[in-house]
Formats: structure tokens, sequence, C-alpha cells
């Protein structure tokens, strides 16, 4: 991500990295080391995306937002709220609701996050992205201080009876994600 970032040019097309990670907590720019409680075997990875410690692990679909700034015509807060739009157009789907938090980047349903938003901005372009919880483990949240609030509930698609696979899950957040980065 870093290297496609530092050698874009104004001819480079945005793009969209679906992976899904080993299990690994990563601490953002802001990450503060007291928030991890007790990593166990899990790696702890310091990153350079905003935001404090999460956890990424199987069943979790992460996706990658790699795109010009500049060329989209608007700025890091529109752009938190049009990846929080995609994913909860995504919950919509599944008939689940999802919400925004004032002051809390993410998605959640109820009183847990579902979601997670870590990014970074550099030369104009953008790199980290989000983070959907399908059916994943969620033991390795109770490891940590989630985003840096203790005791924040983790949830995911398998707890509101979402069967689909991660690669479904990944498609249905890429059509949204498309319809809500590209709109103008």
């Amino acid at each position: 991500m870093q290297a496609f970032n530092l050698t874009r040019t104004p001819q480079s097309g945005d793009q969209l990295w679906h992976v899904e990670h080993p299990p690994v907590f990563t601490l953002g720019l802001a990450g503060r080391r007291e928030h991890v409680l007790a990593p166990g075997g899990i790696p702890v990875v310091s990153t350079d995306r905003g935001g404090q410690v999460t956890y990424h692990g199987p069943g979790q679909a992460v996706c990658y937002v790699l795109m010009d700034l500049r060329r989209a015509g608007y700025g890091v807060r529109e752009l938190v709220r049009r990846l929080e739009q995609s994913l909860i157009d995504t919950l919509a789907d599944y008939r689940i609701e999802g919400a925004r938090r004032a002051g809390m980047p993410g998605v959640y349903v109820d009183d847990a996050k579902i979601a997670a938003i870590g990014l970074r901005v550099a030369r104009g372009g953008t790199y980290h992205g989000i983070a959907l919880n399908v059916d994943m483990d969620l033991e390795p949240f109770s490891r940590i201080d989630p985003c840096g609030y203790p005791g924040l509930a983790a949830t995911r698609l398998a707890d509101h009876g979402v069967r689909d696979s991660i690669g479904q899950a990944h498609e249905r957040l890429e059509l949204h994600l498309l319809k809500c980065l590209i709109q103008s």
C-alpha cells in the first residue's frame, strides 16, 4: 500500500484491495500500548494508519481503499462518511441496522462495533481502509481496548443470522463502496 501510494501518479487508477488477515493486533499512529491488555500469542504490529488498536483475523472482510482524494474532490471527513455509509448500506442488505457514533469512526449495531475504519492519507492518496466482522472469533477483542475504548463490545454478521462467506461479503461490500465513493 505504501509503495503504491508513493509511486502513484495523477494517471494511477484508484484501487480496492480485498484481504483476510491471519490473527494480528494493529496499533495505529495514536495507538497506546496500554490498550493492548493481553496479546498472548497474537502479534502486535505498529502501523501508519490513524486510530488506536484493533484486531484483524480470519473471518473478517478487510478492504484497503487506495484512492486519489484530490481527483475524488472531497476530503478525509467526507471519505470517512462515505466509507461508513457503504458499510451501513451493506448491513441494510442483510436487514441489519447499522449506525454511526459521533466521534467514534466505524459502524455499530446496537451497542457493539461491527466495522472499523483506519486510514492514512499521504501525498493526496489514501491507504489502509475498513474491516467488517463477518464470521470471526471475537475473543481477541477482549484482549484489547478496541479503538482505545475499554469494554467496547464487538459483533459480527454471523451473530445476526448472516451465513455469507468472506468472498460473498466482500462482493456485497464492494458494490456499496463503489457506489458511495463515486457518487458526487
